[in-house]
């Protein structure tokens, strides 16, 4: 099977990895300079001991790619999705399904508008990772799992075949019975988890721990489930226990790739994590006070960036 992932940054170069030490026939679509980049020096990974190993990969541009592979994995940042979607689809042909590895919901209906639902698969990627500085991946926690399953009823590749390709043993790998599910699962989680530590600005322990905190966090949370369930996409009961685990908690360090890419300084997720939900509550009739608030924060927060 030929793989081309879109993207080498903190999920695909992570995942992409794994894949190319497996035997994986593996391209990464990056931007000129980033080829470059990855040219001279591999892809590195460091991981949670601090030990860069440099992995050879074959990195294309944009200019560069055709209609034949058997999968293509999109693992950008929600705001290159538009751009990276113009990139890619040259290399989608009548034969190609597309696996995004995205946050939100919205390209999702962007790629089966695109494409079709068969070509499309659904996919959850938890990973705790970030780009360095020098460009290498930086693992800072141990959890590795992919999730994905087909949105269509005839998929163009079958499912037997993508979980093949992407159960590597180095990390968790899972087919879905209903991915829409699993990916409205994750939204509720991290919306509420972004908005939570972003709108305070510090880990979800410190949150939990100030005055009115535990009521603040329990409150966004219902919020987000209450936007999923008006959606048709209420979190089971075990998902909502595993969320509430570690949105509750008192003590942990936990944020998210938010907290962190504003803390920063990038450029942040706010649109398509705590903006669609707000717009959905907002289409849907369901009340969303505390993540208009978070949005508005996060929007005057990207104005000011310039």
């Amino acid at each position: 099977m030929r793989i081309l992932v879109v993207g080498a940054g903190a999920v695909g170069g992570y995942f992409g990895a794994h894949l190319v030490r497996a035997g994986r026939d593996v391209d990464f679509l990056v931007r000129p300079a980033r080829a470059a980049l990855l040219g001279e020096h591999g892809l590195r990974v460091r991981d949670v001991r601090g030990r860069v190993e440099a992995v050879p990969v074959r990195a294309v541009t944009a200019d560069r790619v055709g209609p034949d592979y058997d999968l293509v994995i999109v693992a950008v940042k929600s705001y290159g999705f538009d751009d990276a979607l113009k990139d890619l689809s040259p290399a989608v042909g009548p034969r190609t399904a597309v696996l995004p590895f995205l946050n939100g919901m919205r390209h999702i209906d962007a790629l089966v508008e695109r494409f079709g639902a068969d070509w499309v698969y659904g996919g959850v990627a938890m990973v705790m990772t970030r780009l360095g500085e020098q460009g290498e991946i930086v693992q800072v926690g141990t959890m590795g799992q992919l999730i994905y399953g087909p949105l269509g009823e005839h998929p163009v590749v079958a499912p037997q075949d993508v979980h093949a390709a992407l159960d590597t043993g180095d990390h968790t790998a899972t087919s879905a019975a209903d991915i829409r599910q699993e990916l409205w699962d994750k939204w509720v989680f991290l919306a509420t988890l972004g908005a939570c530590t972003c709108l305070m600005r510090g880990p979800i322990g410190r949150v939990n721990s100030a005055p009115g905190g535990q009521e603040f966090t329990a409150a966004v949370f219902a919020e987000a489930i209450a936007v999923a369930t008006a959606s048709g996409h209420p979190p089971g009961e075990a998902a909502q226990k595993r969320a509430d685990a570690i949105i509750a908690d008192t003590t942990s360090s936990t944020t998210t790739s938010m907290y962190w890419d504003l803390t920063q300084g990038n450029p942040v997720e706010a649109d398509h994590i705590v903006g669609d939900l707000v717009s959905g509550g907002r289409e849907l009739g369901v009340p969303t006070p505390l993540f208009s608030l978070a949005y508005t924060h996060l929007s005057v927060y990207g104005a000011g960036r310039g």
